[in-house]
């Protein structure tokens, strides 16, 4: 599954940099975010692969805080770019005629510097947080990785304060960009209800399709891990549901890309045939 993620999400950045009918500002951001899919993964599973194969489960502090701080930093990214790549769609489909000269390449750069200037401050500020907690020497961390919740809830002195900017940052970077999310759909539909021909209205929104898709399996899934830790209180079963947000959404987006869209099907075929 990791070697499925790494490959399939390398395919789509080398044919989307190779075909230069792909150098579109939809393409540019979906690049991007199989570039932090392949990170987002490799943050945690060759570490769990690693444990499998040498049967240790040991990781050491500074390991454990390495982890942490690329971990949200992938996450928050993730948000951030769908939420991007939702405002593209939504300027394509509600102001087709203006979309070039708002989506202009300064911007498209700009919006995915500021998805990494936010992430990485978040991330930096949650891992300098950890670091002024104490903890004991021996502790056994109930997850396939060191999960910021987690690993808070072994820290020997107060985390208030680390628990205050954890919700904080997990609204603004999870609450803020899905409501931008569901705000620009809610317009596309609004859109595409008013075009007249049903031939229209199926090619405004399969532009859109593939997004949606991917903003829901990711979405659905981190939601998912959220209500079941809430409802069972067991590690186990939260550990196993994060498996999907973590490995298996990545590991999907390529697919979605390429089975729902005929522009890198045929950009995938010329890349490998070459």
């Amino acid at each position: 599954m990791y070697l499925v993620t790494v490959f399939g999400n390398l395919l789509i950045i080398l044919a989307v940099s190779s075909d230069s009918h792909l150098h579109t500002p939809m393409y540019f951001f979906l690049s991007n975010l199989s570039l932090v899919d392949i990170c987002f993964t490799s943050t945690t599973v060759p570490k769990m692969l690693w444990n499998i194969e040498t049967q240790s489960k040991v990781i050491t502090y500074e390991g454990c805080i390495t982890q942490i701080y690329f971990f949200i930093l992938f996450a928050g990214l993730d948000n951030l770019i769908l939420t991007v790549m939702a405002y593209d769609r939504f300027v394509a489909i509600c102001h087709p005629l203006h979309y070039m000269v708002i989506m202009n390449p300064r911007l498209c750069g700009l919006l995915v510097l500021l998805s990494w200037i936010m992430s990485v401050l978040n991330s930096l500020l949650e891992s300098l947080m950890v670091l002024r907690l104490s903890f004991c020497l021996d502790l056994e961390i109930p997850h396939f990785f060191c999960e910021l919740n987690q690993v808070l809830q072994l820290a020997c002195s107060d985390t208030l304060l680390n628990n205050i900017i954890m919700y904080f940052s997990a609204g603004l970077l999870c609450i803020c960009p899905l409501s931008g999310i569901l705000y620009s759909y809610s317009k596309i539909l609004s859109s595409i209800r008013g075009i007249p021909s049903a031939q229209g209205k199926s090619k405004a929104f399969s532009t859109c399709a593939s997004h949606l898709s991917v903003v829901s399996l990711f979405y659905g899934t981190l939601l998912g891990v959220y209500f079941s830790s809430a409802a069972s209180q067991s590690s186990h079963s939260s550990a196993a549901a994060s498996v999907m947000y973590t490995v298996v959404t990545p590991m999907l987006n390529p697919f979605i890309y390429s089975l729902r869209n005929k522009d890198i099907k045929r950009a995938l075929e010329r890349f490998l045939c070459r």
